[in-house]
């Protein structure tokens, strides 16, 4: 076991030697110097809104991290989440993984117009969106990270992409990790990306299963701790209450550190999608072990991977828009 913990070790550091965080794409580059002349003051507007919510409701720094997955995740990081229905497009707003629980759009919103004010249809709602994420990682005591940018708007949405490209708290191991090869991301960053669990909530209705009928056979998940459970059990009934918000790292749930990958380890995962990382595959296992007993070494993995998820299908150079509006197209 030792010496299979070792191999992963390594394969997990060479899977994140020193990289540039300048990106070519089909259109052009992403890199953080984008908008140096064209908005100087670009991310010092994001930032500050970001804090202000923040400071106004701890949990938005994992709404607006959450955003930035779920957009990226179907279509590429185009911002198509932030569309409303109008003119032939369905909002991804609607889609199962989105509905009644993606929020932190007024933030965007406020971002937006403030950036609009500064420097007309100059900053992309998508960028706004990998900014945003990094600025909440940061405000809730995560790592920081040079975000590139240069991604354009889509004029268009997928709600079928949001409903099949997502991956959900139910999905198998198999299922989850085949969802983000699909996307150009592997194992390390799916158990480095699933750390940002160790902030926001979850709803009774994603985990519900695991505690009363998990393989449909009307037991609850055997992965799950029994004390832990009853736990959950008692504002998670069999039907109803399915908003209930419950925190995905009980331990420190406003704070972004490593303990999420300690509750795994001692089988208090809240969601199906968390607990499976040490249950269905030997290599996930080995990272989880890694990340918590080494902080430092979950931070840059995880830093590294969300600089790689940013990077999934931007539209550059003459794709897309930069919209005036994120939740309609020009």
């Amino acid at each position: 076991m030792a010496q299979s913990m070792s191999f992963f070790f390594l394969i997990g550091l060479l899977a994140f030697a020193p990289q540039c965080f300048s990106t070519k794409t089909n259109g052009g580059s992403l890199y953080p110097q984008y908008y140096y002349r064209s908005c100087p003051k670009a991310q010092e507007i994001v930032k500050s809104v970001v804090a202000k919510a923040v400071a106004k409701e701890a949990r938005m720094a994992a709404s607006l991290l959450r955003l930035h997955f779920h957009d990226c995740f179907v279509k590429g990081c185009d911002a198509s989440l932030l569309l409303d229905s109008s003119r032939g497009i369905v909002t991804e707003k609607r889609s199962n993984p989105n509905r009644n629980s993606a929020r932190g759009f007024e933030v965007i919103d406020e971002i937006k117009s403030a950036l609009e004010k500064e420097c007309p249809q100059t900053v992309s709602c998508a960028d706004i969106l990998a900014l945003a994420a990094r600025d909440s990682t940061v405000l809730a005591g995560g790592p920081n990270w040079e975000v590139p940018l240069g991604r354009r708007d889509s004029r268009g949405a997928s709600l079928s992409g949001s409903n099949n490209d997502i991956p959900a708290p139910n999905n198998t191991f198999n299922t989850i990790l085949t969802k983000f090869k699909r996307q150009g991301l592997d194992l390390v960053d799916l158990v480095a990306l699933s750390g940002s669990h160790t902030i926001g909530n979850s709803r009774c209705t994603s985990f519900r299963q695991r505690l009363y009928n998990q393989s449909g056979n009307s037991q609850p998940d055997s992965t799950l701790d029994q004390s832990y459970a009853a736990q959950l059990r008692n504002r998670c009934p069999r039907s109803g209450g399915d908003q209930n918000l419950f925190f995905l790292d009980f331990v420190s749930p406003t704070k972004f550190d490593n303990s999420y990958f300690k509750n795994l380890l001692a089988s208090k995962g809240l969601l199906n999608s968390d607990q499976v990382l040490t249950t269905k595959s030997q290599a996930s296992l080995a990272l989880v072990k890694q990340y918590a007993e080494n902080n430092a070494l979950f931070f840059e993995h995880f830093a590294k991977s969300m600089v790689k998820m940013g990077n999934i299908s931007p539209l550059t150079g003459s794709r897309g828009e930069i919209r005036k509006n994120c939740r309609k197209m020009n």
